[in-house]
Order: C-alpha cells, then structure tokens, then sequence
C-alpha cells in the first residue's frame, strides 16, 4: 500500500480534516496549508504533495510536481486550472451536498407562498389579517416547478417537490425521459418552453462558458409574470443586470440567491455581492452561499475524500472523476 503526503489547502477546506484520518485504511502522511502560503515551507509541501484536498488552483500557487490526485472537495471545479497539474494528476470532485440544498429550495418556495413571517410580523402587533375566513395565502401542491439542470441537486430537489404534489418540469444538457417524478422534459434550446410554464424556476446548472448568462433577458421574458427564481447552481448562469431589472421592475414576482457574482477574497472579505444594489430589492432573498454548508454535507464529502485517498493508495478505480491530465 502506498504512503502518500496529504495537503488540505485552505480554510473552508480545514473542516474536513477532522475524523479524516480514522477513515484512512493506512497511515499517511498529512498536512493542513491555508489559503495563502506565506513561507517556502508551507510552498514546498504544496508543491511535493501526492494529494491536495482543496477547490482551486491557479498561478499564485506552487506548480504541484508529483501530484497524483487533485480531490475538489465539492461538485464544482471551475476554479481549477488544470494547465497547472502534472502529467498522470486525476482531478476528481464530490458531492453529498444535494440533500441540504433540495431542502434549501424547499424552504424558499414555501416562504415564497405561506406568508408566516409576514403573519408572525402582524400577530405581534394584534393585527389578525391571515385569521381563518379572512385573508387567503397560497399553497404549493399543484403548482409547476421548472428545474433547469437535472443532476444530483435537481434529482432531489424533484423527488421533495413531488412530495409537496408539485409539477416537476426539467430543462437539461441531455434530455431527461419523462417518468414518474418528471411530467415533462426539454433541451436547454428549448428553454423557453419550460419557462413560459412553470411558477418557480430553479437553476442549478454549474457555470461554464456555455451555460454563463443563459438566464438572461430573454428568459425572463418568456417567465410568467408570478414567477419565482432560486439560483442554487451559480451566480454567472443567470446575467446579473437582466435579473436585477426583472425584479426591480417586478417582471418576476420574486426570487432567492444563494450564489453570486462576488465573493469575498483576501483584498476584501466582505464585498456586497454583485456589482448592483440587489440589496435594496424588497422582493429578494439573499444568502451568502450557504444552502449546501452543513454537518452532512461534511460527513460525506470527508467520507468521498477519504474513499479516494484509500482506492489511490491501493492502486484501485478513482470515483468521480473529472479529467485526468496526460502527458
């Protein structure tokens, strides 16, 4: 069995390490690097490592020389520059977030529709307007859910959806068959017809140069006027301007963002997050990338790094890889 050196790089990624190495058939050699690597003992370990658990690579960093796993340590590897890697390096990802962030969508459609806050608000104040026989709210069973991307995360989101007695609609890259959880399926060429049809849009599609801005004016255009958006895949998908202007001029009746279009970095770690003033919308839910951070989403990913690190120190077939860099 192979001894490898393990570096886990950067401060989000720290929160794997602990109960790591209990999960490991063999004792290795393991090290924790942050974000920035001030000294050339901190370089030289990135450089020399077997394996880096970490989400991204780029110039700032040591060019790794003996790499044989870059282990993403979360679905998305927009951020690693795979010119970087050696010769022979596997970069793989992982997943395990899909349970919190179907719940997350859950939680925002219902917010969208049962009006507890605002009822909670006026009870407070003696105000009885959502009394019984009084003003009616909405419910979600029967109304439409259009998902546009349909992989882990658009899977769960679809199976609680239909639990709810919601319509499950899928706009994807390969077409999804029709079945008992999805009545009806397009291509993403026909992403109009999904939209002209559905009461909430969910985009969970991962940003790539042929997915960025596909939500853009035209899209809103075709949406239904009571439409509500959830972006859970990330920010770029959806063209920053043309969703600020559906919203701010009520095209759409509202929408939840958990991914943006600026991220706190080591210049500034606290930016607002996009270029315009989302924040003053009324009809927005803003949240700062969170809907797949939990204990769970740990538990499983440390669990899917581990289960690499032991089938690359055996010798054995790498899950869920990405590509693999030749020589």
């Amino acid at each position: 069995m192979m001894s490898l050196r393990i570096v886990f790089h950067g401060g989000n990624i720290a929160a794997f390490h602990d109960g790591f190495a209990g999960l490991l058939a063999s004792a290795h050699d393991i090290s924790i690097l942050p974000d920035a690597l001030t000294d050339e003992a901190m370089r030289a370990a990135y450089r020399d490592a077997d394996v880096i658990v970490g989400t991204r690579i780029d110039a700032r960093l040591p060019r790794p020389v003996r790499l044989k796993l870059f282990q993403v340590a979360g679905a998305g590897t927009d951020q690693v520059d795979q010119q970087l890697l050696p010769p022979g390096c596997t970069v793989c990802n992982c997943y395990g977030h899909d349970v919190p962030i179907a719940e997350y969508v859950m939680t925002a459609i219902l917010n969208a529709r049962v009006p507890i806050r605002d009822a909670d608000a006026r009870l407070r104040k003696g105000d009885w307007t959502y009394q019984s026989g009084h003003k009616l709210h909405g419910e979600i069973a029967g109304e439409v859910i259009g998902l546009v991307g349909f992989g882990h995360i658009g899977r769960a989101i679809a199976q609680r959806a239909a639990a709810f007695g919601m319509h499950v609609h899928v706009a994807n890259r390969s077409r999804v068959p029709a079945d008992d959880l999805v009545e009806k399926s397009f291509g993403l060429d026909a992403l109009p017809q999904l939209l002209s049809g559905v009461d909430y849009v969910v985009v969970a599609l991962p940003h790539t140069p042929e997915t960025e801005g596909l939500i853009g004016v035209a899209a809103f255009a075709a949406m239904r006027p009571n439409a509500y958006l959830c972006n859970v895949g990330r920010g770029p998908v959806i063209d920053e301007k043309a969703l600020f202007d559906a919203l701010k001029d009520g095209r759409i009746r509202g929408a939840a963002i958990d991914t943006w279009y600026v991220y706190p970095s080591a210049a500034n770690d606290a930016p607002r997050p996009a270029t315009l003033a989302f924040e003053t919308l009324p009809n927005l839910t803003m949240t700062p990338h969170m809907s797949g951070w939990t204990r769970g989403t740990i538990a499983r990913r440390r669990q899917a790094i581990a289960d690499n690190v032991n089938r690359l120190a055996n010798g054995g077939e790498l899950q869920n890889i990405v590509c693999r860099i030749e020589g």
